[in-house]
């Protein structure tokens, strides 16, 4: 189901600038009414609500995603430009994966990310990937542990789909596992690094750790990232964003 646009009024222009998903830089709002079906939960209304209270604040942060995002990519794409080189050297296929996440207002969009498993991974295994997973490439496995092919979401940022920070992008057959108040962090757009990120920092290990990956995955992770995305909904702002940008860079830097 696609969102029906709102006429806007000249206070709403200036709140909501920036804040569109698929345009980037043209204005949207958006009524309860029009989210989808699958969003029209009581616990969901809540977090709108509150959100609504907080339109200058996601303005301001689209704003700071675009500015940012532009500012990394004009200083480390040479730097990308040999990590993409060292993917195709390392193993055949494709620079980027592409794969269907699901973002703002549980619409459908395509992530990029630096390959760092064999062409066709999601085909012959599982969408979890777990530590000692043989179809990571000997690139990928350090891209992966220096958090490199997340840079390439920068892409996304600027096209309107992600944002630097948010709750991260699922899949779709995870989004389908949620709780009713799990999809509250729908109302924003999924974001390049997050609290959960910082928390679950070592998923891959706890996957790899025996049983069904996908049921720990669902079943023990899941919640307690949602858990810390909720409370991120709760306190949205750009410092915190911030905050959040360089706890992740100490992340990387302690693996």
């Amino acid at each position: 189901m696609r969102l029906k646009a709102k006429g806007l009024d000249t206070e709403e222009n200036f709140l909501l600038f920036f804040v569109s998903k698929k345009d980037g830089m043209v204005c949207r709002s958006v009524r309860y009414e029009d989210l989808p079906t699958s969003m029209k939960k009581k616990k969901v209304k809540e977090y709108f609500d509150l959100l609504q209270k907080r339109r200058f604040a996601l303005g301001s942060k689209r704003v700071f995603d675009i500015v940012v995002s532009l500012l990394i990519l004009a200083v480390c794409s040479p730097f990308f430009l040999i990590l993409a080189a060292a993917i195709k050297i390392d193993s055949r296929g494709p620079v980027f994966y592409r794969q269907v996440r699901v973002g703002r207002y549980d619409e459908d969009f395509r992530i990029f990310k630096f390959r760092t498993m064999v062409a066709n991974a999601d085909k012959i295994g599982l969408s979890l990937t777990t530590g000692n997973d043989p179809r990571i490439t000997r690139v990928g496995r350090l891209i992966r542990k220096c958090r490199l092919d997340e840079f390439s979401q920068l892409l996304n940022v600027l096209c309107g789909d992600m944002s630097l920070v948010g709750p991260r992008p699922e899949v779709r057959k995870y989004v389908e596992a949620y709780k009713p108040e799990y999809m509250a962090t729908l109302l924003v757009r999924p974001g390049i690094t997050a609290t959960s990120s910082i928390a679950f920092r070592n998923e891959d290990e706890l996957l790899g750790q025996g049983g069904d990956p996908e049921k720990i995955y669902i079943e023990k992770i899941l919640p307690g990232k949602m858990a810390l995305n909720l409370e991120y909904l709760r306190r949205i702002s750009v410092f915190g964003d911030i905050k959040i940008m360089i706890q992740t860079v100490f992340a990387v830097l302690k693996r």
